[in-house]
């Protein structure tokens, strides 16, 4: 199967493949920090001035919260999360901007009139967070997307009103991903904007609970964002909305590590064949952007890189569930050179804000 790739998908012509190539050569472990980039001043580079933009870092409004709380689907990093954490954390680590949301169950729980009250109560807060640190904070709206409705009012408030950066989804609802016919007129009008789409990977309805002990974080999140991906190639979505700009947390998934399967199923079922042909699969992944929050280091960046250019790649913590200071050591440590490292750090994050 690996050769049947190799050829079809000319694997040696994708991106950075000078870069992974070296690498792999010196053994990707064993790259030090001080190989990563240099400095005038001959200082560490944990210890240089650093100008980071986190596209992925969590933070809960306080009705949000309680809500939460009075459902008992707060969990203790939401619970113990202060605005105090949040800045101590990004200076910390040379953090510059934040663009904040909330993460799953984000405004999916209760009914419409439920769903619609988290999503405003959330965009609210994100939006008094930017104007009261408006050099360090932007967000990402939340909305209620079992009801079209409703979202498609939030929307309008959270652009035309709040000023939000883009909008934050999860990858699945109530058993439904991101392709789903009854989320195309969501996905229409912010094609027709023209933009953000963050997207945070949730416990699928299918596989609560599957293995004792093990939370839908440690698995499921992973193959839910590879589940929504492939929703959104195969249902047309990608194609008829060329002008959202996807962003896909944790760099990708399992996505990068089956994308053969990927490039097969065209071949496979006729029907998605005609939606999105096999040699068109790869170009379309391509012009999506991934995070690398919780997937700093070579297992998860070697295997997306060698699939996607790194102006694809931008920097993401997933606060409070991990620290900025992870990602940015997990970083220096693939031995990046300075450009490249400028680029996922925040340079790429800045262009698509642009």
């Amino acid at each position: 199967m690996l050769n049947t790739f190799t050829k079809n998908t000319c694997l040696d012509c994708l991106p950075r493949r000078g870069f992974l190539t070296g690498l792999l050569a010196t053994g990707a472990a064993t790259v030090l920090p001080s190989c990563a980039v240099s400095n005038p001043k001959n200082a560490s580079p944990l210890e240089a001035k650093r100008d980071l933009v986190d596209v992925h870092h969590h933070v809960w409004a306080p009705a949000f919260l309680k809500e939460l709380e009075t459902r008992k689907l707060a969990e203790p990093p939401a619970r113990n999360w202060s605005l105090n954490k949040t800045l101590d954390d990004m200076a910390l680590a040379g953090v510059s901007y934040s663009i904040t949301s909330p993460t799953t169950p984000a405004a999916s729980f209760g009914d419409a009139e439920t769903m619609r009250r988290m999503a405003r109560v959330s965009n609210e807060y994100g939006a008094q967070l930017a104007r009261d640190y408006p050099k360090q904070f932007g967000f990402f709206a939340t909305l209620p997307m079992l009801d079209v409705d409703g979202a498609l009012k939030e929307i309008a408030y959270s652009c035309d009103v709040l000023k939000a950066q883009g909008i934050a989804m999860l990858t699945s609802y109530d058993g439904k991903w991101l392709g789903d016919a009854s989320f195309a007129p969501i996905m229409d009008e912010i094609n027709r904007r023209k933009l953000i789409v963050y997207t945070h990977p949730s416990n699928p309805k299918c596989c609560n609970g599957l293995q004792e002990g093990v939370p839908g974080s440690t698995i499921e999140f992973a193959t839910d964002t590879t589940r929504t991906i492939t929703s959104i190639l195969f249902s047309g979505t990608a194609t008829r909305c060329k002008d959202i700009k996807f962003i896909f947390s944790h760099a990708g998934g399992t996505m990068p590590f089956l994308v053969e399967r990927l490039t097969m199923l065209p071949k496979l079922n006729a029907n998605f064949g005609k939606v999105l042909p096999s040699d068109q699969v790869i170009p379309t992944l391509r012009r999506f952007y991934y995070d690398t929050a919780q997937a700093s280091h070579p297992g998860a960046l070697l295997s997306l890189l060698n699939l996607v250019d790194i102006s694809q790649v931008v920097f993401g913590t997933d606060f409070p569930y991990r620290t900025s200071l992870d990602h940015v050591k997990g970083l220096l440590g693939m031995g990046f050179s300075l450009e490249d490292l400028t680029a996922i750090e925040s340079r790429n994050a800045r262009r698509m804000l642009a």
